[in-house]
């Protein structure tokens, strides 16, 4: 007995060491260079074909009478038994014996040798199929009968015993046999190929009424779309037009909002075709691109436009396109209802159809997709929606009221604390505007500029209000535009304006000063500019000048210079007078413009001596100061002293200088220098300065 170690219950007898397969020991290879003689596996095969030997095989027996064939069969018998019953569960062993006691025509022992078989294993229809055939080739045609009767008794469910019982009794002629038998099988409600062969051998045999009636009972047990267009093809076929329009007809009542409808109403929409009835398949095709589910008639809408397509006019073929698209923006707007744009497209199509129920629903459904978060950049495009929506009520739909609520419903949706948007506020106070209701319009902005004050709106209202000549509104709203922004010279130079317009001089000019004391500018330059142009236009050269002053001590830079030069060259005082001669009038033209071009010049010169003095690393601003005096001076004519400013302009030169960047130098860029007069005088000195230092060290060395 086997130890516990050792032992295993599916081994028998044997250990585990006993069954251990022994490999050999890989032998270690000395010399891995080549063989002097390569041998290909060609050759090995060839060389193992040749040295291999004859296959034994056991000797003829010749049997020549009846004792011998006794022994024979005794013996073969023995050998079938004795494999039974060592393998009994094997079938080919008792199909092998069974064959054989066929083959020694001895078929009541075959009969019991397969019966055996059954009684082992009854479910192998492999068994039964063997034993049916051997009887039917034998001509027992009875004991065939018997064996498919209790095979398709004893297992119902496989369809190849009724088939080959059937098949057998048709050849015998046994008709009504056979229609028994499917009788028998339709009972178990098989499968569609079951009834359809039911169905086929009905019409081999011309019995149309009794395939209709099977027909009926199929589409009851497997009630599929395709079992209806089988049924209806079938119809069809026969002739049986109205027929098979009923057959569509009850499809479409069961099976016309099932997963498989588009299937269904496109073989009924082509069976109206065929049959010329194209008003029938225009209403199939117009019913299910209504009630199937838009995600389900992808091929439905293509076959409907090439339906119109052939047989449609303009507006039926456009009325199909539209349906096909209307589709494929349902399709999208399902998978991601928060892409406006598609919602945008989706509108238009219907825009363009121009259906107002569905264009409102279409509208409704897309400003129901709010963002999911309160950030304005997800909600730029969604505004949009009610924009639109409220522009097509007004424009298209002529609805006041349902545009007041489509203007009421996006501003209260709209976060204000968060953030705004001036366009709907201005839109929707312009359409009151248009309706003539002039208080909402004010009630709508001032409600704006309460809860989200923004530039766009301080500036349509005041324009508004400017338009209606209400001036002491227009103060208030710039009032309090300002005490939102100061820092906006944008306002600060619209009211004085305004006020200017109204020729409150005065006024405008307490709101420049006003403006320029703020301690923070967005633009203070603009806001300098209009104050500066404001005195002038007002005739008020000394105010202009100290509004330079005061302008120079905040900035030194290059264009405040250069304007207020130029505004000395032309700020020339009003002489008219008509009690002087023309010849007096002219010199005293020429006194003033000579006052002129000498205050210029006074501008000029503090400003070189600021870039010289104060801000020298500013040369090119220098020198561009130089040429602007220099034209300057030109254009006063013989007024003008070119030589003045000649003197003082700078030579250009061309110098290369290093580029360093973070990962250390990187290479060379020229660049332009300039070189003042007075820069070189200062250099040459420092030269003579170095040599005369050079020469006294050289001196006190060779004395030493």
């Amino acid at each position: 007995m086997a130890s516990g170690k050792d032992g295993d219950p599916t081994l028998g007898y044997l250990t585990r060491k006993d069954t251990e397969v022994k490999l050999p020991r890989p032998t270690r290879v000395k010399n891995k260079t080549p063989a002097p003689i390569q041998i290909t596996a060609e050759q090995i095969l060839r060389e193992a074909r040749e040295r291999q030997e004859a296959e034994i095989r056991p000797p003829k027996q010749k049997i020549t009478d009846a004792t011998e064939l006794a022994d024979y069969r005794l013996r073969k018998r023995k050998e079938f038994e004795d494999v039974i019953r060592r393998v009994r569960w094997n079938t080919s062993v008792w199909i092998k014996y069974a064959q054989w006691e066929e083959s020694q025509k001895d078929f009541n022992r075959a009969r019991s040798v397969w019966e055996r078989a059954l009684e082992v294993d009854y479910r192998n229809h492999t068994l039964w199929l063997k034993y049916a055939e051997v009887e039917m080739k034998n001509k027992f045609i009875n004991h065939a009968r018997n064996v498919w009767d209790r095979a398709v008794t004893l297992l119902p469910r496989v369809d190849q015993l009724w088939y080959k019982y059937i098949h057998m009794e048709e050849m015998l002629g046994n008709v009504a046999g056979a229609r028994q038998i499917f009788e028998r099988w339709m009972n178990w409600m098989p499968d569609k190929q079951g009834w359809l062969s039911y169905i086929k051998f009905e019409l081999r045999y011309n019995e149309v009424e009794r395939a209709r009636a099977i027909y009926e009972r199929f589409v009851e047990c497997h009630p599929t779309v395709g079992a209806w267009i089988r049924f209806a093809k079938f119809e069809m076929k026969n002739g049986e037009v109205a027929r098979a329009r009923d057959v569509y007809r009850r499809a479409v009542i069961k099976l016309g909002d099932g997963e498989d409808a588009e299937e269904l109403f496109m073989a009924f929409a082509e069976f109206e075709e065929r049959g010329k009835e194209i008003e029938r398949a225009r209403k199939i095709y117009q019913i299910a691109r209504d009630n199937i589910p838009k995600s389900k008639i992808e091929n439905l809408l293509k076959k409907y436009v090439a339906f119109e397509k052939q047989y449609g006019g303009k507006e039926e073929i456009e009325d199909a396109i539209v349906g096909k698209r209307r589709f494929q923006y349902e399709d999208e707007v399902r998978k991601n209802p928060l892409n406006y744009d598609t919602w945008f497209d989706y509108i238009r199509l219907e825009e363009s159809v121009g259906i107002k129920e569905r264009i409102r629903e279409v509208y409704e459904r897309a400003i129901a997709n709010v963002p999911p978060a309160e950030e304005k950049r997800y909600w730029q495009r969604y505004i949009y929606l009610w924009i639109n929506y409220a522009l097509y009520e007004e424009l298209d739909a002529g609805d006041v009221e349902r545009t007041r609520d489509v203007y009421r419903g996006g501003l209260k949706l709209i976060p204000h604390e968060k953030f705004s948007f001036a366009k709907i506020w201005l839109l929707a106070a312009q359409f009151e505007i248009r309706q003539l209701n002039l208080k909402g319009a004010r009630h709508i902005l001032g409600n704006s500029i309460g809860r989200a004050p923004k530039d766009k709106i301080f500036k349509k209202y005041i324009e508004i209000e400017l338009q209606l000549g209400n001036m002491d509104r227009c103060r208030k709203l710039y009032e309090r535009y300002l005490e939102w922004a100061p820092e906006n010279c944008y306002a600060w130079s619209k009211y004085a304006e305004l006020e200017k317009s109204l020729c409150e001089t005065e006024r405008a000019r307490g709101i420049f000063e006003l403006a320029i004391d703020q301690p923070a500018l967005d633009m203070p330059e603009l806001l300098w500019k209009a104050y500066i142009d404001f005195e002038i236009s007002e005739g008020e050269f000394e105010k202009t000048r100290a509004l330079y002053e005061r302008l120079l001590d905040r900035t030194k830079h290059l264009k405040v210079w250069l304007s207020y030069a130029k505004f000395e060259a032309s700020a020339m005082e009003d002489t008219s007078n008509p009690d002087l001669a023309e010849e007096d009038m002219e010199e005293h033209l020429r006194e003033q413009k000579k006052l002129c071009i000498q205050l210029a010049r006074r501008i000029f010169e503090k400003a070189v001596n600021y870039f010289r003095t104060s801000a020298p690393e500013l040369k090119e601003e220098r020198a561009m100061l130089l040429e602007e005096w220099l034209n300057m001076e030109a254009s006063f004519g013989e007024l003008g002293d070119v030589g003045l400013v000649q003197s003082k302009l700078p030579k250009k030169l061309k110098k290369r200088r290093q580029i360093v960047l973070e990962d250390g130098p990187t290479g060379y860029e020229e660049y332009i220098d300039y070189l003042f007069p007075d820069e070189t005088q200062t250099t040459n000195l420092k030269i003579l300065e170095a040599a005369y230092k050079w020469k006294k060290q050289k001196v006190s060395t060779d004395e030493d």
